[in-house]
C-alpha cells in the first residue's frame, strides 16, 4: 500500500506546507532554513498531506510539527524515535519523519535511536546537530568539543563527543547522510533522498545556533573557506575538494591520506562506494585526523546505503503466518490463555 501512495501524484506547493502558526525561532537560526528546504521537496513526494506525520521530541528543531501542515506530534524528551515507531508499525502507509536534535536524539533518547535504526523501520530522522543545548539556554550537548565552555562546563567540557555519522553505522542503519543549513541544494538533495530509501533514514544536519555557539561550522558553510573544508560524497566518483579542487583523498591501505593532484591523478584517488561499510566507517572519522599538518576535509553526502527487510514488513508477514495457523484473532480466547488449573 505504502508504495502506491508514493507514486501517487498529488498537485501541492510549498505555501500548502505552510501552517497559519508564527514562525518562533531566535532570528538567524539554522531552523529557518531547514524549514524552508522540507517545505520545498514535500510537494515533491507526490503524496497528500494526509499520509505524512512529523514527530518530535523536547528542542528548538521540536517545534517542527506546528510548522507543517500535515499530521503532526510533538512528544517529550528523547522519545520522538519510540513514538514514531510504534506509529510506523500500526500505520506502514504513512510516511513518518523524525526531527529532533543532538541533545534530543544522542542524550536521553540515545538508547530509543540505536534501536530504530538497528530495526529499520522504514522512518526519516532528521537530527539537528549544533553542538549545544540550545531551548534550555547553552549548556554542551552530546556532540559538543571537548573543551567547549557553556552554561554547565563553565571550565570546559571534559567530555569526549558522539560522532553522529560512526554511531549510526556502528548501529547498522540502512542509511546514513550528512547536510548542511546553509547548502540548500544539497540539503533538498538529501531529503529526497532520504524519502526515497526503504528503511530508516539517518540524515545529520549540521545547523548554526546563532546565539549560544554562532559560528560552529564555519569552516564549512562560509565561501571564503567552504571549498578547502569539505568534501561532498558522491557514489562512483575520487573524493575530491581543496580551492581549486587541487586535492584529494587517498587509501593507504585502510588510512585515508591528503594529497595533491599534482603529484598524483584522480584514479589514485579513493572512488565513494555508498554500499561499502568499510569505506563508510573510514569517512565518518576522516575529519577527525586533522593533525595540524594535513588538513582533512569534512564529508557531505550519502556515507552508506544499503537494502535489508523493514520493521514493519517483518512483523506484517509475522502476524499473516500466525493468523493462518492459528486462526483469525479471538479476545476471549487470549484472555483464557493457553494453560488452565484448578485450585482446590
Amino acid at each position: 500500500m505504502e508504495e502506491v501512495l508514493k507514486e501517487q501524484t498529488v498537485k501541492l506547493t510549498p505555501k500548502d506546507f505552510q501552517t497559519d502558526q508564527d514562525v518562533r525561532w531566535c532570528p538567524g537560526c539554522g531552523d529557518y532554513s531547514i524549514l524552508k528546504q522540507v517545505h520545498t521537496i514535500l510537494p515533491q513526494l507526490g503524496i497528500p498531506r494526509e499520509q505524512i506525520v512529523f514527530v518530535s521530541g523536547i528542542g528548538c528543531s521540536s517545534r517542527f510539527p506546528y510548522y507543517t501542515e500535515t499530521y503532526g506530534l510533538h512528544g517529550i524528551h528523547g522519545r520522538a524515535t519510540a513514538i514514531a515507531a510504534g506509529l510506523k508499525a500500526t500505520r506502514p502507509d504513512l510516511s513518518v519523519w523524525v526531527v529532533t536534535g543532538d541533545g534530543d536524539a544522542l542524550s536521553i533518547g540515545g538508547n530509543h535511536l540505536i534501536h530504530l535504526l538497528r530495526r529499520n523501520f522504514d522512518i526519516n530522522v532528521l537530527m539537528f546537530n549544533n553542538e549545544i543545548y540550545g531551548l534550555t539556554k547553552g549548556q554542551y550537548s552530546p556532540t559538543s568539543p571537548e573543551g567547549m565552555v557553556a552554561k554547565s562546563t563553565p571550565y570546559g567540557s571534559i567530555d569526549h563527543p558522539f560522532n553522529p555519522i560512526a554511531l549510526a553505522l556502528g548501529a547498522d542503519a540502512t542509511f546514513v547522510a550528512r547536510s548542511m543549513d546553509r547548502d540548500p541544494a544539497h540539503l533538498q538533495q538529501m531529503l529526497l533522498r532520504c524519502y526515497h530509501h526503504r528503511g530508516t533514514a539517518f540524515l545529520e544536519i549540521l545547523q548554526n545556533c546563532n546565539i549560544y555557539n554562532d559560528g560552529a561550522f564555519e569552516l564549512f558553510t562560509e565561501k571564503a573557506t567552504k571549498k578547502e573544508h569539505t568534501v561532498f560524497l558522491e557514489h562512483g566518483k575520487p573524493l575530491v575538494f581543496g580551492e581549486q579542487q587541487d586535492k584529494g583523498i587517498r587509501l593507504d591501505g585502510f588510512t585515508p591520506r591528503v594529497v595533491s593532484l599534482k603529484e598524483f591523478s584522480k584514479e589514485d584517488l579513493m572512488i565513494h562506494d555508498e554500499t561499502d561499510i568499510n569505506k563508510a566507517m573510514i569517512l565518518s572519522r576522516l575529519y577527525e585526523m586533522n593533525d595540524g599538518e594535513h588538513v582533512y576535509p569534512k564529508p557531505f553526502g550519502v556515507f552508506y546505503m544499503r537494502q535489508r527487510p523493514t520493521y514493519e514488513d517483518a512483523l506484517q508477514q509475522q502476524i499473516e503466518q500466525v493468523i493462518a495457523k492459528l486462526g483469525p484473532p479471538d479476545l476471549n480466547k487470549l484472555l483464557r490463555g493457553r494453560e488452565t488449573w484448578v485450585v482446590e
